[in-house]
């Protein structure tokens, strides 16, 4: 409830995130307590929000139900949450240049948190507008192709993508696109990574 303690708040929020899933599974709470090792009568009171369970019951309860110990977090309120929407034709309009190239791109999509940086981007390349980067960092990256054909690298693989065709790939080791085949190709590509 709004005028609780944020203690409270938070043991309610466990709760409802633990009766979601719980249910959602069709799972009475007697078959959790018994998979999860948590007595019946603890499981109704951490759904009812009446108690703080430790870390050790959560993961117990967490593995149980087969999801990350996060999901039973779900719930819980944050000071503030940010989004993004972008119309049609609009975007922040970029140019990056490096070594004998440059291409355009629009960011879609910027999010920042502690936990974890998400970008999304639609980029255009040219086929004369020189060798495009390639790239080495952390996270993943996702790549789907919306107009053209170009050669997309990734280590020692090479891979032809057309339009409709998607890639994701562990951005730790060397990717990017290596040769546009057609006169222009155009992608959206997706990273999330933590900071």
């Amino acid at each position: 409830m709004q005028g609780d303690p944020p203690g409270r708040q938070i043991d309610r929020a466990i709760g409802a995130s633990l009766k979601e899933l719980r249910q959602s599974r069709k799972q009475s709470a007697r078959r959790l307590a018994k998979q999860s090792g948590i007595s019946a009568a603890m499981v109704s009171r951490i759904e009812n929000g009446l108690v703080s369970p430790s870390i050790d019951t959560l993961a117990a309860l967490a593995e149980a139900l087969e999801v990350p110990i996060i999901s039973l977090f779900r719930e819980a309120r944050t000071d503030h949450t940010d989004y993004t929407l972008v119309r049609h034709g609009e975007g922040l309009r970029s140019t990056r240049i490096s070594a004998g190239h440059s291409h355009e791109y629009v960011n879609l999509a910027l999010h920042s948190r502690k936990d974890l940086r998400f970008q999304a981007r639609r980029v255009i390349l040219l086929r004369d507008g020189g060798p495009p980067p390639t790239y080495v960092g952390h996270g993943v990256v996702f790549v789907q192709a919306i107009e053209g054909e170009a050669v997309y690298r990734y280590g020692e693989a090479r891979f032809k993508l057309a339009a409709g065709d998607t890639i994701s790939v562990d951005a730790e080791l060397n990717h990017g696109f290596e040769e546009v085949l057609t006169s222009e190709f155009v992608f959206l590509t997706v990273q999330a990574e933590r900071p």
